[in-house]
C-alpha cells in the first residue's frame, strides 16, 4: 500500500470516528500519523540525485509574491497588468505551463511577481505539477490567492486545504510552544496557562508516535493538537496570504460588497482594470517593507536609492541596516543619528537595537582611529631610529 492510500485510509477512519472525550486521544494519534506520512510524501525518493523537474527562478528584488489559483481565474492577465511582462492568456485552461516572473516597481522598490500554473484538487499529492507550484510558493514572502468571484466559495477552502497539506500555514503565526529533544530524563510537560484542547496524556501519545521519549515541552498559549504536531515536525512555513477576487464585473454590487468586506481580501477586475491600485497598496501593507534613506556626514540625505528592509528578511533594526550596507560596517559603528517616525526628536542618537520605520533617514557615525601616545609635541614616543649610528647628524648651530 502506497503512502497516498494510507493517508486516505486514515482520513476515512477519522471521518468515521465520533468526536468526544473518549476518542480525542485516538484522533490525536491519527493526526500525528497523517502528518508523518505527508512529510514522507514531500521527501525526494531514495536513490534520486536530488534534482527535480521543478521550475524555480532566481530571487530578485526586495520581495517575492506568488500567484496561486485554479486554472483560468486571471493570473496571467493580472501579471501582465501589474508588471508589463507578457504572459500568454487564453480562454482554455492550463495556458501557463511554467513559472513566469515579472517585476513590479512600487514605492522605490522592486517586487518580484511569479505567475504559476493553475493547481487542481489533489495538488499536494502531485497532481498537475502541484508539488512544484507549492514549492515555489513556499519560497515567497506573500501569496496572492486569485479566485473567480463568479464561482462558489468552495475554491478558497480547497486551495487552503491543499496548501496546508504540504506545510504552508496561511495568515497564522507560529504557535507559542517550546519544544526541545533531550538525550535522557523522560518527557517534561509544563504550561503557563490552563489548556482546554490538549492534556499531558495526549501530548505523551503524540510524542511516542514520533518515537520521542525524552523531551521538554512548554505551552505558552492554549494550543491545539495540530499546533503541537506542527512544532514537532518543524518544517512548517507561516506565510501571509491575500485573497484576490477577480472578475467582479460579472456579479452584482451586493456580492462585490460582501467579498470586499472579508478579511485579507481585495475585489478586482482585470478586464475593466478596477481596484488594481488598492491591490498594490494591500500587497505593500502585508509585506511590511521598510525604506531607509542614508545621509552622509555633512551632506544632504540621498532620497533616490533607499535600503529596503523587512521583518522576514533579517529584521528592521539599525544592526540589520548596517549589515545590508556591508557586513563589516557594524564593527566601526559608534552610534547612528535617526530622523523619521521612529525617532522621538530630530535627530535621535540610537544604538544597534533601534527599530527603524518606513522612510527613516539614518546617518552612521564611525569610531575614530586612536593615535597612540598623544598628538603633536605631546607625543610620548619618538619616530627616531633606535640605534645612535643610524641617526642623522644635526647641522651645527650658526655662530
Amino acid at each position: 500500500m502506497g503512502i497516498i492510500e494510507r493517508i486516505k485510509e486514515i482520513e476515512a477512519e477519522m471521518a468515521r470516528t465520533q468526536k468526544n472525550k473518549a476518542t480525542e486521544y485516538h484522533l490525536g494519534q491519527l493526526k500525528a500519523k497523517i502528518a508523518k506520512l505527508r512529510t514522507q510524501l514531500l521527501e525526494p525518493p531514495k536513490g534520486s540525485s536530488g534534482g527535480g523537474d521543478g521550475f524555480e527562478v532566481t530571487k530578485f528584488g526586495h520581495g517575492r509574491v506568488a500567484l496561486i489559483g485554479f486554472p483560468s481565474v486571471g493570473k496571467s492577465t493580472l501579471l501582465t497588468m501589474l508588471t508589463g511582462t507578457h504572459s500568454e492568456a487564453a480562454s482554455y485552461e492550463f495556458t501557463t505551463l511554467t513559472c513566469i516572473p515579472g517585476i513590479i516597481n512600487y514605492n522605490d522598490t522592486k517586487i518580484q511577481l511569479l505567475d504559476l500554473p493553475g493547481i487542481i484538487e489533489g495538488a499536494s499529492e502531485g497532481k498537475g505539477r502541484g508539488r512544484q507550484v507549492i514549492a515555489v510558493a513556499k519560497s515567497s514572502d506573500l501569496v496572492l490567492m486569485v479566485l473567480d468571484a463568479s464561482k462558489s466559495e468552495g475554491h478558497r477552502q480547497i486551495l487552503t486545504k491543499e496548501l496546508e497539506a504540504v506545510g504552508l500555514r496561511l495568515n497564522k503565526r507560529p504557535p507559542q510552544i517550546y519544544f526541545k529533544k533531550k538525550k535522557t530524563g523522560g518527557i517534561s510537560f509544563n504550561s503557563t496557562l490552563p489548556l482546554t484542547h490538549i492534556d499531558e496524556k495526549l501530548c505523551y501519545q503524540i510524542l511516542h508516535e514520533y518515537k520521542i521519549h525524552n523531551a521538554e515541552v512548554l505551552f505558552r498559549e492554549d494550543a491545539t493538537v495540530d499546533d503541537l504536531i506542527d512544532v514537532i515536525e518543524g518544517n512548517r512555513k507561516y506565510i501571509k496570504c491575500v485573497y484576490v477576487y477577480n472578475k467582479i464585473d460579472v456579479i452584482g454590487i451586493d456580492d462585490v460588497d460582501k467579498l470586499a468586506r472579508q478579511p485579507n481580501s481585495v475585489a478586482i477586475s482585470c478586464n475593466l482594470k478596477l481596484n488594481l491600485d488598492r491591490l498594490l497598496s494591500k500587497m505593500w501593507e502585508e509585506m511590511g517593507l521598510v525604506r531607509v534613506y542614508t545621509k552622509p556626514q555633512g551632506q544632504q540625505a540621498d532620497f533616490t536609492d533607499p535600503a529596503v528592509l523587512s521583518a522576514d528578511r533579517g529584521g528592521c533594526t539599525v544592526e540589520a541596516f548596517c549589515n545590508h550596507i556591508h557586513r563589516n560596517l557594524i564593527k566601526d559603528v559608534k552610534y547612528v543619528l535617526v530622523w523619521g517616525t521612529s525617532a522621538r526628536h530630530y535627530p535621535q542618537h540610537c544604538g544597534l537595537a533601534h527599530v527603524l520605520q518606513d522612510e527613516d533617514v539614518v546617518q552612521i557615525v564611525k569610531k575614530k582611529e586612536k593615535e597612540e601616545g598623544g598628538r603633536g609635541r605631546f607625543k610620548s614616543h619618538s619616530t627616531a631610529p633606535a640605534r645612535i649610528s643610524d641617526r642623522e647628524k644635526k647641522a651645527p648651530l650658526k655662530q
